[in-house]
């Protein structure tokens, strides 16, 4: 896959992403629970909305951006911003807390970096004495309320993996931004905690979520997507974190991505990409989760933590990836949003749609990708 396929690749895609438009969130009023349950939330579609699907997705025009090291996207992001507080903001919960990973990178640039930086900087206190905890103080995967933009879903006692990208990887941004010491500290805190709860020893995966109150984890099942965020997600902490992270720390946490890496490998499909539930064949194929995996993967080699045997099963992925990127731009096979089942038809039964999350995630795939 040569750096000029590449780069054509990820032109579409990034024209795709800016241009996926708006949501018809005022369907979501009417949304039942078996539609819910398939992943047809309507504000999850499209580039405008201020959520997590659409925070993923500047996050990948954000890398891209700092790739070619230039402000080719400041347009966009000022518009985006702008009209998102004219709108005015949906509530204060993790999945919302998405979009502020993006402005992390960005806001020092922006045409008044003071009224941002503050926005941010209130995000991050949030976090810290708002956002409801879990036992152990875990952060609790607070959601908007489907049909209520200003509504949350408490989903009391439950910590789930998402939780590491939405809101963890930009606390600890903000730490290392502004050197804030609580800050820092506490993302370590949620990275060891999610760890506890969700990595299983017996296959080196990660379940999506753990509940206090029900004292498991749900259905047990091996979600690709779930998984991904913990190997591209550890791998971009490391990475912010440079020489900061305390050495065992640091150590434990490339330890269990090393063993996660160990077991993701065997699960690849012969086409390269991986399955929406990992350990079962007969679910689908799913592109979001394999360019996060992939990502993750190249990001391991680069750092010299997993050596050039890997570069196989990324090399797969990368191509499989592109070959599902269609004519227009659209970054195919990406499953809805997916919240918790309880088996596994219910990550099954999760719809096939067009995400700005599976445009930005196969864009961060494929620049961590390119041959420098």
């Amino acid at each position: 896959m040569t750096n000029e396929i590449l780069l054509e690749k990820i032109h579409l895609v990034v024209e795709k992403l800016m241009n996926l438009g708006g949501c018809d969130a005022e369907q979501d009023k009417n949304a039942d629970d078996a539609t819910a349950a398939t992943g047809m939330i309507q504000r999850d579609f499209g580039i405008e909305e201020w959520d997590w699907p659409q925070g993923i997705g500047l996050y990948g025009l954000y890398k891209l951006q700092s790739f070619y090291k230039d402000s080719r996207y400041m347009e966009f992001f000022e518009n985006w911003f702008a009209n998102n507080l004219k709108l005015g903001l949906p509530s204060k919960n993790v999945n919302t807390t998405a979009p502020f990973l993006a402005l992390t990178g960005i806001m020092d640039d922006m045409k008044d970096p003071e009224l941002y930086q503050n926005l941010a900087k209130e995000q991050a206190k949030w976090l810290m004495e708002g956002l409801p905890k879990t036992k152990e103080g875990g952060f609790q995967h607070v959601t908007s309320a489907i049909g209520n933009r200003n509504g949350v879903e408490l989903h009391n006692g439950q910590v789930w993996v998402d939780t590491l990208v939405m809101a963890v990887l930009f606390l600890n941004k903000m730490g290392q931004k502004y050197d804030v010491p609580e800050w820092k500290e506490e993302a370590v805190h949620q990275f060891l905690l999610h760890i506890k709860y969700l990595y299983d020893k017996q296959t080196g995966l990660f379940h999506h979520g753990w509940s206090f109150e029900r004292n498991d984890n749900f259905g047990g099942i091996f979600w690709c997507r779930g998984n991904s965020w913990f190997t591209y997600g550890v791998m971009d902490y490391l990475d912010a974190c440079g020489d900061q992270l305390d050495k065992g720390v640091r150590q434990y946490l490339i330890d269990t991505y090393k063993g996660q890496v160990n077991a993701l490998l065997p699960l690849q499909a012969p086409s390269g990409l991986w399955r929406t539930i990992l350990t079962d064949e007969t679910s689908y194929e799913e592109v979001s989760g394999t360019a996060a995996i992939a990502a993750g993967i190249l990001k391991g080699i680069k750092a010299g933590i997993l050596d050039e045997s890997y570069q196989e099963a990324a090399d797969k992925a990368i191509e499989a990836i592109c070959r599902n990127v269609a004519e227009d731009g659209t970054v195919l096979n990406v499953s809805a949003g997916t919240g918790i089942g309880l088996n596994a038809e219910h990550y099954k039964n999760i719809a096939i749609m067009p995400m700005a999350y599976g445009q930005s995630l196969a864009l961060i795939a494929l620049v961590e990708a390119l041959k420098l």
